[in-house]
Parts: C-alpha cells; sequence; structure tokens
C-alpha cells in the first residue's frame, strides 16, 4: 500500500510528531484543524473559517474535496458555539453531508475554540 503524507509546515506538527493529512487505503484522513496561526480569529465562527480553509488546503494536495468527505469531527471548547458555525459548514459540504461528532473538549492551545478533523475519500 502506498502512503502518501502532507504537510502544512504547522508549529506542532514538529513539535508533536504529526503530519496535516495521510493518504492511504483511499481515504484522505486530515488532522484536527485549527485556526491558522498567522491569521488567528479571536471568534468561533472566524476559526471555524481559517480551519476549514486549511482542511482545504490539505484535500486539495490530496486529490480531494470537500464533497468527498465521509466523516468529520469537531471539537470545541464551548459546544453552546457550536451553531454558529453551522451555516459555515453548510456551505463547506452542500449536497454531501459527511457523519459527524461534535465533542466539547480543552484544545492544545487556550486561544483556540475549534479543531476539525475529518475523513475523505482519495482521487
Amino acid at each position: 500500500m502506498t502512503i502518501k503524507r502532507i504537510s502544512s509546515g504547522g508549529e506542532f506538527e514538529a513539535k508533536v510528531g504529526y503530519c496535516r493529512a495521510v493518504v492511504a487505503g483511499g481515504f484522505v484522513h486530515v488532522a484536527g484543524c485549527c485556526a491558522h496561526a498567522d491569521d488567528m480569529p479571536t471568534d468561533t465562527v472566524g476559526q471555524c473559517a481559517s480551519a476549514l480553509g486549511v482542511i482545504e488546503r490539505a484535500l486539495r494536495e490530496a486529490g480531494s474535496d470537500f464533497s468527498k468527505v465521509v466523516r468529520v469531527v469537531y471539537y470545541m471548547t464551548d459546544i453552546r458555539e457550536f451553531e454558529s458555525c453551522w451555516p459555515l459548514l453548510r456551505d463547506a459540504f452542500g449536497d454531501h453531508p459527511p457523519a459527524a461528532t461534535v465533542i466539547e473538549a480543552k484544545l492544545i492551545s487556550s486561544e483556540d475554540r475549534i479543531e476539525i478533523e475529518v475523513t475523505a475519500l482519495a482521487g
């Protein structure tokens, strides 16, 4: 089996020892993504949009896109803020909604409000 590893160059990839995405077994596994640190929005909706942008770039590099996402997990520091993200998520997934889970959790940085992880079909 061929495995392709995709790095975004994020600061935690080297510190923790992971890559942004792995293409293997016909799937693209995208690690949990938070807002891009260079332009970190302070609000949940802005962070959601930024995280979706990081995911979109990883999927594109893997030869996939949001229409091929089959599973998504949302990690929220305050689950009451999740509803404010729904319009962005509907726009991202459109007519191809994936199976989804939302979990309230403490994230790696105290500034992070949302982290999004996806699994998509490759190619």
